[in-house]
């Protein structure tokens, strides 16, 4: 007996411990059933898994139908892929023109921007690199690549592949743990069931998710609109009902003496009252009069729905929260406030896009650099090959000139030094043209016929007079002047 009682004792304080460890370090109040894990409404409340990444048909039916689901997928593509990139590089000019010639030849930049966007909507896409003479579910071959061999970028979003989920990539690197081949699963496309390597293909996930979602997911990312779906049900819901108030801003009523009788009879009765409403309904205009018997009663009922622009802002600013696009980029409409033109969001913005490019596509492009230098130019990209984002933000012509000067005075003060010669100087005007839009017309003849050689310092060094401006010489003597 004594033994149970223990028990009993021992189960209680258990109950007790756990009730006291579920309540935490969060305010409740029990008598006025404030706080969580009372006996309120809010505690019933939690979130659940709604897998829209997997449901195909409803993210392209909302991409179809929705203006703010596509402007969600396409915006943030459309920026990331807008300005390019600039190369930093000891090549000549005209090989790098050559590289940006590549890019626009094949719509380099267009498939770029596919990828981004399918990888958005579906939670995840691949760019195959296409290169005439290799095998697609061979390992990419740098050194095998030769002249005009690559031939642009084929887009497959993951409904198109399917990944080796159980042959994964096991080398050290970025790509370590990701699937090793790709399968093209529809006998439509271009590259029917074709298997293709890792190391031939661009990849862009949506929303990065934890390993085991990740897991669920087909080794994929998860859609960007999944975690917005509901703030777009109720902007949504909340633009479709104001719309509808507007048939209801304005009643009218007609009391009709003895209306039951009437419908009851039915016949000519009925008849007669009918044309009598499509009568008045004809007749009331702006210059109309309202006919209708001496005991029957008429009137008007007007309406004014005031709020309903201040709720619909708030449902769209939280859809640009949830998107992280300003309202002044997603919706076109500038943030209310006195002397606030959106500007300083698009700049923020802007750096959160710069953040992303950096992320999500600085290896897949400098894998791609790698083939297109080798195809383009017919070598491998130098020591100290690099490239950055241009910025998006627009510079006005005002900005441009103030950029060509200061560039342009840099550089002749440093040729004039003697540091560098005048055939580098040349290279580093017109490559600053892809920037300031300036020198773009310096041909590969004039930094051909330029010098290419250093000025001796060391005569400069031993001239007493070197550095002195030229001018009359002062006499010495009983006449000259102090």
């Amino acid at each position: 007996m004594t033994r149970k009682r223990g028990n009993s004792v021992a189960r209680a304080a258990k109950a007790t411990s756990n009730k006291r460890w579920v309540a935490g370090d969060s305010f409740q109040n029990f008598e006025a059933r404030v706080g969580v894990g009372t006996n309120n409404q809010t505690s019933g409340s939690g979130y659940g898994f709604d897998f829209i990444s997997r449901n195909r048909i409803q993210l392209e039916a909302m991409y179809r139908s929705s203006w703010v689901v596509g402007a969600v997928t396409d915006v943030v593509a459309d920026d990331m892929t807008r300005a390019g990139i600039e190369i930093e590089s000891d090549l000549a000019p005209d090989k790098m023109d050559r590289i940006h010639a590549a890019f626009e030849r094949m719509s380099i930049w267009d498939r770029i921007n596919d990828t981004i966007k399918w990888s958005r909507l579906y939670g995840g896409a691949l760019a195959v690199m296409m290169i005439d003479g290799q095998r697609p579910e061979t390992p990419l071959n740098l050194d095998g690549i030769g002249p005009d061999q690559f031939k642009g970028l084929f887009v497959l979003d993951r409904w198109l592949v399917q990944p080796s989920l159980n042959d994964l990539v096991t080398e050290y690197g970025p790509d370590m743990g990701q699937p090793k081949f790709y399968d093209v699963v529809a006998d439509s496309m271009a590259l029917p069931r074709q298997r293709i390597h890792y190391s031939r293909v661009l990849r862009l996930d949506g929303v990065e998710l934890p390993y085991w979602q990740k897991i669920s997911e087909n080794l994929w990312g998860q859609s960007v609109i999944e975690r917005l779906f509901d703030r777009l049900i109720a902007f949504d819901s909340t633009t479709a009902g104001a719309a509808q108030l507007v048939y209801k801003a304005h009643l009218r009523t007609l009391a009709v003496d003895d209306l039951r009788g009437v419908i009851a009879m039915g016949g000519p009765a009925m008849e007669a009252l009918l044309k009598n409403v499509d009568m008045i309904r004809r007749f009331q205009s702006n210059e109309g009069i309202t006919i209708i018997d001496a005991k029957d009663k008429f009137e008007t009922h007007q309406y004014s729905f005031s709020g309903l622009d201040n709720v619909l802002l708030q449902f769209g600013q939280q859809l640009s929260g949830a998107t992280g696009i300003p309202l002044v980029r997603l919706f076109g409409q500038s943030p209310a406030g006195l002397n606030s033109t959106g500007d300083s969001d698009i700049r923020l913005y802007y750096d959160s896009t710069k953040q992303q490019q950096e992320r999500k596509l600085r290896n897949p492009l400098t894998r791609l650099l790698q083939v297109v230098c080798r195809s383009e130019i017919g070598e491998a990209p130098p020591e100290g090959f690099q490239f950055g984002f241009n910025p998006l933000w627009q510079m006005s012509d005002t900005d441009k000139a103030n950029i060509a000067k200061t560039i342009s005075d840099a550089v002749t003060q440093v040729e004039g030094a003697g540091l560098i010669s005048q055939q580098t100087a040349l290279k580093e005007l017109r490559q600053s043209s892809h920037i300031t839009g300036v020198f773009s017309n310096i041909s590969d003849k004039d930094i051909n016929d330029a010098d290419d050689e250093l000025p001796d310092l060391s005569e400069l060094a031993n001239d007493p007079n070197a550095g002195q401006e030229a001018g009359p010489k002062q006499e010495s003597g009983p006449g000259a002047q102090s």
